[in-house]
């Protein structure tokens, strides 16, 4: 005998999957996986393998023998994260802080929750963060480009934006700036920080990727990334010799990785467009604020974490459209 469900309307159909929307977004990830590999050759092999295999495991093990459901491991989702947290890391680190950051992100990111769809806090930003309060030293360590056969033994550098605000304190921006890779280096990606920080231009082909299959809409990137340039260039003209230019905020460190990739995160982001555009908003100006007031050169990750935890209540100041109407009775 079939079993038929009956539900509320309405009832919609579509040909969309979890598994389909995780393959599209890691579809659009390899740009910039081939990039970094160029830049950072077998260290970034590594740290991505170790990372993915590490998370689909972790997904795989604590769902099967801790909360004895079936495992959603191979989904996509384990693979995203675990790819998404290794463009969040140094690509020297040791292969055993990529296995505990794996770890924190599906074990207290994602499980500690329920799985996908439950979470509160993208998960390889918990992971990322996890790490960068536990082992400090080796998360700021960032290796040169171009040392392909080297892996812990690679030569390390400040990134951009450390060397803005390290200079900073003694130095004007113009001083500083020669230091600094060019404009174009920092678009294609040849320049020290994580994998997720050195190509612009293969973060923004992978936005469009996504665009175009309808797999994000422009609302939580553009408006982040719009936010982030007006802000940075109302400071840059009243100051330029204390504020840099906003297309050197825009190339440098993670904020193309977090506007296109985690903060569209489905889960952790609001339902409604209007929402979107505020969440939007308060990352790009929490970014801002953290970067050039902050103690900490990059500020994108925890503004993203902090909007993840607002976004509960922005869902309910901004409801969606209604199904249909009320209808009054006597």
């Amino acid at each position: 005998m079939n079993k038929f469900i009956v539900s509320p309307s309405p009832h919609a159909y579509t040909d969309e999957s979890v598994p389909k929307l995780m393959y599209g977004v890691i579809i659009s990830l390899l740009p910039a996986l081939a990039v970094s590999v160029y830049f950072f050759g077998i260290g970034m092999i590594i740290v991505s393998s170790v990372s993915v295999a590490s998370c689909i495991l972790f997904e795989y093990l604590i769902q099967r023998y801790m909360m004895k459901v079936k495992p959603t491991h191979l989904d996509g989702s384990a693979l995203l994260t675990g790819l998404l947290l290794a463009f969040c890391l140094p690509a020297n680190i040791p292969f055993w802080i990529v296995m505990i950051g794996a770890l924190a992100a599906v074990g207290i990111g994602k499980m500690t929750f329920g799985g996908l769809g439950n979470n509160i806090f993208n998960p390889a930003l918990v992971g990322r963060v996890f790490l960068f309060i536990s082992f400090p030293v080796a998360m700021t360590a960032w290796p040169e480009p171009g040392q392909w056969m080297h892996y812990t033994d690679a030569v390390t550098g400040a990134t951009p934006l450390g060397l803005m605000k390290e200079g900073l304190a003694n130095r004007t921006v113009g001083e500083i700036m020669p230091e600094v890779p060019s404009f174009l280096h920092l678009l294609v990606g040849k320049s020290m920080g994580s994998a997720g920080e050195v190509s612009a231009l293969a973060l923004l082909l992978g936005m469009f990727y996504m665009m175009y299959r309808k797999i994000i809409s422009w609302h939580i990137p553009l408006t982040i990334l719009a936010t982030v340039a007006i802000f940075t260039g109302i400071l840059w003209l009243a100051n330029p010799d204390r504020f840099a230019d906003p297309l050197f905020h825009l190339l440098t460190g993670g904020l193309m990785l977090g506007a296109i990739y985690m903060a569209t995160d489905y889960v952790t982001s609001p339902m409604t467009s209007k929402g979107m555009i505020i969440y939007g908003v308060g990352i790009g100006i929490v970014t801002v604020l953290i970067r050039v007031f902050g103690a900490y050169p990059e500020g994108v990750q925890f503004a993203i974490l902090i909007f993840n935890g607002f976004t509960p209540l922005i869902n309910k100041f901004v409801k969606p459209k209604r199904f249909g109407k009320e209808v009054k009775h006597g």
